[in-house]
């Protein structure tokens, strides 16, 4: 097993949040080969990437207000991103579901861009905005409004609150609203107060990713009704054996067992500790 089949195993079998990561980083490697300016030394995104705050802009490119949260204008921009974004995951999937994060992720961004542009035009000001920073602080956001209490451990500190954490950083993006980036720190802002209503209204009842999840469901069966529509009219056979049918289960019941015994061993001891059998049975199980 190659590298590259080593990455799409572990895409396959990681959550949401490795998932995530892996977009980050992935779309960071082609905006270098189609945004990078190498005699400036710096990226140039265009309008139909980045979120502007030119209102005529958004109208006719509104996935922008989501595109942007998946774009970073620097290494050192998408590597503390990624640190913070791996921190708020495991954080975040601790307590909800990962079609809750999926939910917050997009629907945060969204809000944080428009947040973004509304307050740029009252400033009367016209700036575009990258980075998944806001989305970001939505998912910290809304662990903390849910666990505050929460203890993390951190190197050479010791035990802290969460609270404390996210306080912190709130701070910091407060102080420096009107020094530099004020763009971005009105978005991280912004993603940070989404993050704390939605979890206050979950507390209530109302799941706002239901949202997201509910659109996504919907284009995902419309394209598998597409494609099973021509397989439907073959089923129309009735002297099929049930022994075979019966045959099938027992396979794929093995199959699922001896899948579910390997994740196990991942979840105690990491993907490290299988061997060259498991890791190449999960890859074919991933396929």
């Amino acid at each position: 097993m190659n590298i590259f089949d080593d990455i799409k195993l572990q895409y396959n079998i990681g959550g949401i949040a490795n998932k995530m990561i892996y977009w980050n980083v992935g779309l960071f490697l082609l905006s270098i080969i189609f945004f990078y300016q190498f005699k400036t030394g710096a990226f140039d995104f265009p309008n139909w990437v980045a979120v502007s705050s030119d209102t005529r802009v958004v109208l006719t490119r509104p996935w922008t207000l989501l595109t942007y949260a998946f774009f970073h204008y620097g290494f050192m921009h998408l590597f503390f991103n990624m640190m913070v974004l791996n921190f708020s995951s495991r954080l975040f999937l601790t307590f909800f579901t990962q079609k809750q994060y999926l939910g917050l992720y997009v629907l945060s961004a969204i809000f944080a861009g428009l947040c973004f542009v509304f307050s740029f035009y009252l400033l009367h000001q016209t700036s575009s905005m990258i980075g998944a920073s806001a989305a970001i602080m939505a998912l910290l956001v809304a662990t903390t409004t849910y666990q505050p209490l929460m203890e993390i451990r951190l190197l050479l500190i010791g035990n802290v609150k969460l609270w404390h954490i996210t306080a912190v950083i709130l701070l910091l993006d407060l102080l420096q609203i009107q020094m530099n980036n004020t763009g971005g720190h009105i978005a991280h802002l912004s993603g940070a107060f989404f993050g704390y209503i939605y979890i206050k209204l979950l507390q209530n009842g109302t799941d706002l990713s239901r949202i997201v999840n509910s659109v996504i469901e919907f284009f995902a069966n419309l394209f598998t009704q597409k494609k099973t529509t021509p397989f439907k009219r073959v089923h129309v056979n009735p002297k099929k054996p049930l022994v075979k049918r019966e045959s099938k289960i027992v396979t794929k019941s093995k199959t699922q067992q001896q899948l579910d015994e390997i994740l196990d061993k991942i979840s105690q001891s990491g993907y490290d500790s299988l061997n060259a059998e498991e890791k190449e049975f999960l890859f074919k199980a991933g396929k």
